[in-house]
């Protein structure tokens, strides 16, 4: 499923550009792989839709329902031309579905996009990454296509295509009468466990009867008492597609052809005669003989030959030939009696081989198409052909993503004969014929347009392959001229500018040296005498040579020069005026020579400097002295390669002074630690160890930010891990060039990766206590760095930490919070005690309170660089709640009364307005369509019982100018998100129980009677819908019990018992007002015996409905109306505020992006991953 999560997401037609230049190259400036054998398409897995992609290919390949929508022209459906434009409806998902249909059918490459339709979807990256239900997919495309067609004249396309009914009969044994009651599907859910087979599931299902007999009588109609009866029920009219991943091709439009199938037609006796044949069709010698036989003109180029043989075999000549055989060109010639290669590159048959009859290599082979038939336009002949292998027509095909392979219907019935059952069905009825013209007909019934447009796509793409074909056999060359490189340290060198010293050379591999050398000639007009090329190679320590190029007969690639090879361009003699010594031998090396600086008695502020020598790998170390600016001494080697190791510190000794480079171990990035005569008291001659040099060697930046002017220069300073701070600063403030006056007024601060300065290092901390790594900044900072018993804090006042201004302080670390929150107060100049002091959470906002004021900040675990906030309020005493209290009072649903521009305008109010609370530390605002206001704080005891909770909050002066007679009368919810959240039951409950947190709220809804619900008792908000509009009436609360079961179906006997009405004339849906959207609860499926429906219903309270306290049931009367539309004009002002709030949010995202990677440039982003949500199609509104 998931085998192509990696893979990029690319389609010809939906992203038909290409990069400029042949590298770097990339799956976007290849063009897309040409089908395989079957010559039928895949769908490109955008991660995690293998669903969708099973689903478009079953509708893809029901003949029915392709031409149906294939039938639907642009005077319907609008163009995607017009997509922009504002008064134009472009009904965009059929659209996407036509194009790609029109791409499976027509477009040669071996696996389409869906992105362009997904993206009519409004999904987002998100949903294409995640795994959803291909039955809830199902459903939901088959509803936004209904949606789409709306008031055109495929508006039926999904009920004529795969509607259903399911037909329940109950026959009285008295009087025969029959008592039918229909409900229409489009699809069917049945259980597989424990059966035979599909029939037996159906049987188990519908059609098996249930007798009313003894104490469970059936009341009968026509006999007007209680009678013996029976009921069952029947399944009429359902088709559409085929099985889900295996599909059969009812067209003929695949190649179905399986290898196996050869092996399996020889007999017996023939088995060994057989298997030596096999062996010789696998000799190149007769495939290439049969691929020329089969060529209209007898000849074609060498490269097309290798392509004719990757189609031909699945294997290219490299892979499969090439370590036995050489290359396709030295094989072709090695048989001349053969083939005859003409001076224009191309292979062709010597006459005598003409004459020949080369049958086909097997019945699947011989018919593959070939390169210039990649246009998918196959005749019906060919595929005619292929198809007399087998009596039944047609195929069966695997499909799976990009790949498609054929299966045999035995493997089918092979792999589900076990206990895998598939997941998902599709039928189509026998009795449907296809005409004549449809067979092995990709263009059958594709609208013109859309033929023309893969007819150029697949023009285009022809192009291209070739461009590429060609593009892959030329290499770049960086041709290196002698004449401007000068050599020393044993390298050559640009005496002039890379870009000067340097030119690039693009040539086809396949031509000569001699070619290459001709090339060279009349580009370097200038250049007088012989050209000699050599390979070059850059290394560390500079451009060094090594093999001299002979034979300008030889190809480039027969002489190994690849892609991005350097030559370098001389007369082979000397450079500058001097020898250069080519090859392995005389490689240069580049060595890190330390040596010391300073010493400082005790082995603290030990400083090393730095630097790189090249030298050959051939000189002898004794010749290093000449390199470095020292007159004698001693050198020391590192062994082992790490420098932080003291044991890893070896002297050279004299003997081996007049040993090579290379022979002593030293290769690119070594260091040596070379010592003066002074500095010899650190090593022990005796051992040859280091004895003093005992400290890691460091360094760090600083940068400065005492002096404006100065404020972008920073210095690199020398250090140990031992070197202590304090030392740092007086070394960088002296490279800075600053006043001495800021030794004692100046403190370093570490600068973290977004450029902020971290807390000040204390002065008498090592760099190893400071915790710094090698190259860490700091910044040279104004102020005294905090000793090791004190804390550097930062905080911020009030709730916008993001926009409030950060301070800083110093404190020590013995204080209580309320002596470290008085010190905040008189910097930040606030006035009064009614402040206290939180923590920042892992999201950067105000989290938990440090309540306990007279505990240190140490016993609190408060340390350096910790930014607390200043929270008005004062914290209520240890053990009680201070709960923000709010008055809720449900909007109702517009009436009948009210008229079309009311609701919009009131819509629009709803949606954008907010309303500010008057306390500082509760919520600060609320979305104004819910109905909420605050009303203040109440501060409780943990202990206390809910009603007393509604008792404090009847004392409130909101409260007090409303008559509320006792807490009975008030229904207490949590606020989450700025919505009522959980229902609080029980007033005698202490609000422990409830684990409020200290951050929770709770709003207040006033109720018109006593109320003491139950823990069974669900508490649902139910609208009937008035007839005829789009719209319903007052919602009332409905107590619904749930203790015995929480089920669609007595959902629906408790509605319908609410209203009087008969259950199968209701329709009941859920709402969901954060996205404006209904969700029918289905109702065929309630029509089965209470022993099945025991086994088969899933509670409301799960996915998808996850039905809760306060939710909102809409209820369609049959009766009155029929349409089972449960949407109102407020849904779909909503969806389009949505949308629009949803495209501006997207810009605002990408030109935050764009800003960022412009300011922000080396910031790590972290990726936090969204919760997941239900899967959903968004339409526009076509009505």
């Amino acid at each position: 499923m998931f085998g192509d999560l990696f893979e990029e997401d690319f389609s010809f037609v939906s992203n038909n550009q290409c990069g400029k230049g042949k590298k770097p190259k990339s799956k976007d400036t290849e063009p897309p792989a040409p089908r395989e054998f079957t010559k039928l398409s895949g769908i490109k897995n955008q991660g995690g839709t293998c669903y969708l992609n099973s689903l478009l290919q079953t509708l893809h390949f029901t003949p029915e329902f392709r031409e149906a929508l294939f039938s639907l022209g642009p005077e319907e459906l609008g163009s995607l031309e017009d997509i922009s434009k504002p008064d134009v409806k472009v009904r965009i998902i059929p659209l996407q579905l036509q194009r790609l249909f029109a791409q499976l059918l027509l477009l040669d490459q071996q696996a389409a996009s869906t992105t362009d339709l997904t993206e009519s979807f409004g999904w987002n990256s998100n949903e294409e990454m995640r795994q959803h239900d291909v039955q809830e997919l199902n459903r939901i495309l088959f509803s936004a296509l209904e949606t789409s067609l709306v008031g055109t004249s495929g508006h039926d396309l999904i009920n004529r295509l795969y509607h259903g009914t399911v037909v329940n009969q109950i026959v009285c044994k008295e009087c025969k009468n029959v008592s039918e009651r229909q409900e229409d599907f489009l699809d069917l859910t049945v259980a597989v466990k424990d059966v035979s087979g599909l029939e037996e599931a159906l049987w188990n299902m519908y059609v098996e009867e249930e007798y009313f007999e003894n104490d469970n009588l059936y009341r009968c109609g026509a006999c007007n008492k209680l009678v013996e009866a029976a009921k069952s029920a029947k399944l009429r009219g359902c088709y559409g597609g085929h099985y889900h991943v295996y599909i059969k091709d009812v067209d003929a439009l695949g190649n179905w052809q399986l290898k196996e199938e050869e092996s399996k037609l020889m007999t017996e006796e023939k088995v060994q005669k057989d298997t030596e044949n096999s062996k010789e069709m696998e000799n190149p010698l007769t495939i290439l003989k049969g691929i020329l036989s089969e060529e209209e003109s007898k000849q074609i180029p060498v490269d097309q030959l290798g392509q004719k043989l990757l189609e031909k075999k699945g294997m290219s000549w490299n892979k499969k030939y090439r370590k036995q055989y050489g290359p396709i060109r030295k094989y072709l010639q090695n048989h001349s009696q053969i083939f005859r290669l003409s001076p224009d590159n191309k292979v062709s048959l010597k006459e005598m081989y003409h004459k020949l009859q080369f049958g086909s290599d097997s019945q699947g082979q011989g018919l593959q198409s070939s390169s210039q038939n990649n246009d998918v336009q196959w005749t019906s002949e060919s595929l005619c052909t292929v198809l007399k292998d087998s009596a039944s027509g047609s195929h069966w095909f695997d499909l799976n993503d990009s790949k498609v392979q054929p299966i045999k219907e035995k493997d089918i019935e092979k792999q589900f004969q076990g206990k895998e059952s598939a997941y998902m069905l599709f039928y189509r009825k026998s009795q449907l014929k296809r005409p004549s013209e449809a067979q092995a007909n990709p263009r059958y019934r594709v609208p013109g347009p859309l033929v023309n447009e893969m007819d150029a796509a697949n023009i285009e793409l022809r192009k291209r392959r070739m461009d590429c074909d060609s593009a892959d056999s030329n290499i770049d060359l960086h041709l290196h001229l002698g004449s401007h490189y000068k050599l020393y340290h044993g390298a050559l060198h640009p005496s002039l500018s890379q870009k000067e010293s340097m030119l690039d050379l693009t040539i086809d591999k396949r031509k000569t040296l001699g070619d290459l050398r001709q090339s060279i000639f009349q580009l370097l007009e200038f250049w007088e005498g012989d050209i000699i090329l050599s390979t070059a190679k850059s290394l560390p320590a500079g451009l060094h040579l090594y093999q001299t190029l002979d034979g300008d007969e030889m190809t480039l690639g027969g002489i190994g020069l690849a892609d991005g090879a350097h030559v370098f361009v001389w007369n082979g003699k000397e450079v500058g005026g001097m020898e250069v010594l080519s090859g392995l031998d005389h490689e240069p090396v580049l060595l890190n020579v330390l040596r010391l600086a300073g010493y400082n008695e005790g082995g603290k502020g030990q400083h090393f400097i730095e630097s790189q020598h090249a030298v050959p790998c051939s000189a002898e170390l004794s010749t290093l002295w000449k390199a470095l600016p020292l007159p004698g001494g001693i050198i020391l080697m590192n062994s082992s390669g790490s420098d932080k190791e003291v044991e890893n510190w070896k002297v050279v000794p004299e003997e081996d002074m007049k040993k090579t480079v290379r022979s002593v171990g030293l290769t690119d990035g070594s260091s040596i630690l070379v010592l003066d005569s002074h500095d010899q008291s650190l090593v022990n001659m005796a051992s040859g160890n280091l004895t003093a040099f005992t400290h890691d060697i460091s360094w760090l930046q600083v940068k400065n930010f005492c002096r404006l002017e100065a404020e972008e220069k920073q210095v690199k300073i020398t250090a140990t891990i031992e070197t202590v701070m304090s030392d740092i600063k007086i070394k960088a403030i002296q490279e800075l060039q600053l006043g001495e006056d800021l030794v004692n007024d100046s403190c370093l601060r570490p600068i973290n990766r977004n450029g902020k300065l971290l807390s000040p290092v204390p002065e008498d901390y090592t760099v190893k206590e400071a915790e710094l790594k090698m190259g860490s900044l700091l910044g040279l900072c104004h102020g005294k760095a905090p000793t090791s018993t004190q804390l550097f804090l930062y905080f911020v006042v009030g709730s916008d930490l993001q926009g409030g201004p950060e301070m800083e302080i110093i404190v020590e670390e013995t204080a209580s919070v309320r002596e470290c929150l008085n010190l905040m107060l008189e910097k930040s100049g606030l006035p009064g005690d009614n402040w206290h002091l939180r923590r920042i959470d892992w999201c950067y906002e105000a989290g938990e309170a440090l309540s306990e004021e007279s505990a240190r900040l140490k016993e609190l675990n408060v340390c350096s660089g910790d930014t607390l906030v200043i929270t008005e309020g004062k914290l209520p005493p240890k053990g009680f709640l201070k709960v923000p209290i709010w008055w809720y009072k449900p909007l109702m649903h517009f009436g009948h009364q009210e008229s079309m521009q009311d609701q919009m305008n009131c819509m629009t109010c709803m949606m954008g307005a907010l309303r500010v609370s008057p306390a500082g530390d509760s919520p600060t605002y609320v979305q104004s369509d819910i109905g909420l206001c605050y009303a203040g704080n109440v501060e409780i005891s943990g202990e206390a019982f809910l009603e007393d909770l509604k008792i404090q909050a009847m004392t409130l002066p909101f409260f007090q100018e409303l008559s509320v007679p006792s807490p009975e009368f008030l229904r207490a919810w949590t606020l989450e998100s700025k919505r009522p959240g959980k229902l609080l039951r029980n007033n005698q409950q202490q609000l422990n129980e409830y684990k409020l947190g200290g951050r929770t709220e709770i709003c207040i809804e006033p109720l018109q009677k006593e109320e003491n619900l139950g823990p069974s008792d669900l508490l649902l908000r139910v609208q009937m819908g008035i007839p005829g509009e789009r719209d319903y009436y007052h919602s009332v609360d409905l107590v619904w019990d749930i203790s015995k079961e929480c089920t669609a179906w007595a959902l629906r006997h408790r509605l319908a018992a609410h209203y009087s009405l008969p259950v199968e004339k209701i329709e009941i849906a859920k709402y969901f007002p954060e996205k404006f959207e209904w969700m029918t609860v289905s109702s065929w499926t309630q029509q089965i015996s209470k022993r099945k429906r025991k086994k088969k219903q899933e509670s409301l309270q799960s996915a998808p409905f996850h039905l809760k306290d306060g939710d909102i049931i809409g209820v369609k009367n049959l009766l009155l109306e029929d349409g089972k539309d449960f949407s109102t004009v407020r849904d779909d002002i909503g969806k389009e505020t949505q949308r629009q709030l949803a495209m501006e949010k997207k810009k605002s995202r990408q030109a935050q992006r764009l800003q960022n990677d412009v300011f922000s440039e080396g910031k790590v982003a972290t990726k936090h991953r969204k919760p997941e949500v239900a899967l959903s199609i968004n339409v526009g509104i076509f009505r």
